[in-house]
């Protein structure tokens, strides 16, 4: 058995847009056991879990720009984190206009 590839960030060339159903936010607080707040861009701060895809492969640090699905029920509360945000890539998304937190 060999060890498990991680792709760095850097060999990240796509780029993962907004869609419907899905607000950018910023992750504001660690909770430990894959959750964490989120502040999004509609103004309510959600709970939100990382998804098993991005778990052990994408550290996630406070300040950092998330795209959050808001869950089908308590959606004003809870969430998924899908996508996290290089800093680059968060830079283009201010430049684009679609952060404004």
């Amino acid at each position: 058995m060999g060890k498990k590839k991680v792709r760095s960030e850097g060999e990240l060339s796509a780029m993962v847009y907004p869609t419907e159903g899905s607000i950018l936010g910023v992750a504001t607080k660690l909770l430990g056991f894959d959750r964490m707040m989120v502040k999004c861009q509609d103004g309510k701060e959600r709970l939100c879990r990382i998804r098993g895809k991005m778990k052990r492969r994408v550290w996630i640090r406070l300040g950092d720009v998330v795209l959050v699905s808001p869950w089908d029920f308590q959606s004003d509360q809870r969430g998924d984190l899908i996508w996290r945000y290089t800093r680059g890539q968060a830079e283009t998304l201010r430049r684009k206009g679609y952060i404004t937190i």
